[in-house]
């Protein structure tokens, strides 16, 4: 960014990952301007404060953050111990947006809209690397303004927008029609949002993590509330990737959460459906219908979608992308995350010379640069926004020497966040949990599909 260096660099997102850019930012004397869309710093995750994340703190913190905040006296939560997602908030980027070097850069409230270059639309090309970049932004108080900035890491993540029901990536027939009877993702079934699901009966669709996380809570509330009934479906012919090894899967902690699952499927308290691609929804008078493919039809109350989580291009459409036409990665990053060949340890570890468009100076990090791909390691975002920070920066041989390396596991899936990480020992490993608790960090903590921001 020779030309516009003076400018400040936009970072979309006030998530984990968008704070860690501006704090790898300010270390290189450039100067971010943080836009977040919700009321407060990480307020996606905000919607999952009871969820336990899989790895201990010491993999969820980012190293230029933790500077900064030690500068202001914080002191890091045990480092083993499993953060919650609400503790994430409170205890790490509540105080980390609170550091005036970051408050005094972060606009809350202000949702990004668009991002063009100044003057021209995608089709102009003279020029095009050396003029500015505007971000739209539409603030709180209702104004739509124009921000001009040299640069654009977009860390927006994936939360807010989750892959629909139907099979063929298109919302099945019906959907829009029976919004009112679907849930938000990751619902606080035994918490906040306990009186939407007792005595009820619910339909959880899907077969990642966060589908037997909620699956295992809704039992544990059908407990106390016995006339809630649980109904799941996949898609898939079976539910076995979803209970992995039992007691002879390599993390303890995951097989004992397939092996309760499995056993409650087995006893009744959950009603498991297979090969249930969902056709159709029909919103009734006091129920939703919702019908396979095959002309099955199961009936709920509430559905819970565990389908995943996709990126919102929308506000990139003025920029020059090149995208992955499977994942809507970044091209070279796309063939090293597709789901059907890598999980989130596999992935080699990659910084800024793999994330970048041809939009110079523009970059997608954080799970937003994974697109469809459900694995996503927080540490990942991490590393990618300190070599994207050093690359705008001008420092090349630090941008392109990738400090991060991962586990080779293929045990990090989830479809809602983003914070499995490095294990440094057996009983420190990736995604390690509770049993009551299965999820890794969406988005946007969204290796899901996060989305968080």
């Amino acid at each position: 960014m020779d030309s516009t260096k003076n400018m400040p660099v936009a970072v979309i997102g006030a998530g984990p990952v968008g704070l860690a850019a501006a704090a790898h930012l300010l270390e290189r004397g450039l100067e971010p301007l943080i836009f977040e869309a919700g009321p407060t710093a990480a307020s996606a995750i905000a919607q999952w404060r009871h969820i336990r994340l899989f790895s201990p703190w010491r993999f969820n913190v980012d190293a230029a953050a933790v500077r900064l905040l030690e500068s202001t006296g914080w002191k890091m939560p045990r480092p083993t111990a499993l953060p919650y997602g609400g503790e994430l908030i409170d205890s790490y980027l509540a105080p980390l947006a609170a550091v005036p070097a970051i408050s005094s850069r972060l606009q809350t409230g202000a949702r990004v809209v668009a991002v063009t270059r100044l003057g021209m639309d995608k089709t102009h090309t003279a020029n095009r690397d050396t003029t500015p970049f505007v971000v739209r932004v539409r603030h709180r108080d209702g104004e739509t303004r124009d921000h001009t900035v040299g640069a654009v890491i977009d860390a927006s993540g994936t939360w807010s927008r989750r892959n629909p029901l139907g099979t063929s990536g298109l919302p099945a027939m019906g959907e829009d029609d029976a919004a009112a009877r679907i849930s938000p993702p990751l619902p606080d079934v035994l918490g906040r949002d306990r009186a939407s699901f007792a005595n009820r009966r619910i339909l959880v669709v899907g077969a990642g993590h966060s589908a037997a996380n909620t699956l295992i809570s809704l039992a544990d509330l059908a407990k106390d509330e016995p006339d809630t009934k649980i109904l799941w479906a996949v898609r898939g012919d079976s539910a076995e990737k979803v209970y992995g090894g039992g007691d002879a899967d390599g993390l303890p902690a995951r097989g004992q959460l397939g092996s309760r699952l499995r056993r409650l499927v087995g006893a009744g308290s959950i009603d498991l459906h297979t090969g249930f691609g969902i056709g159709a929804l029909k919103a009734l008078d006091s129920h939703v219908s919702v019908e396979a493919v095959d002309g099955r039809t199961l009936d709920a109350d509430v559905v819970v979608p565990c389908t995943g989580f996709r990126p919102d291009l929308d506000i990139l459409r003025e920029l020059r992308l090149d995208l992955d036409p499977a994942v809507e990665a970044p091209v070279e990053l796309g063939p090293l995350i597709d789901p059907e060949f890598h999980s989130c340890g596999t992935v080699p570890p990659h910084g800024a010379r793999l994330l970048t468009h041809p939009e110079k100076d523009f970059y997608i990090v954080g799970m937003k640069s994974y697109g469809r791909a459900p694995t996503f390691l927080l540490a990942t975002g991490y590393e990618q926004v300190r070599s994207v920070a050093a690359a705008l920066a001008g420092d090349v041989e630090a941008a392109d020497t990738v400090q991060l390396e991962l586990p080779e596991t293929g045990v990090c899936s989830t479809d809602a966040g983003s914070s499995c990480d490095v294990p440094a020992a057996a009983d420190d490993s990736c995604c390690s949990v509770p049993e009551t608790v299965s999820l890794g960090f969406p988005t946007g903590l969204s290796h899901g599909r996060s989305g968080v921001s």
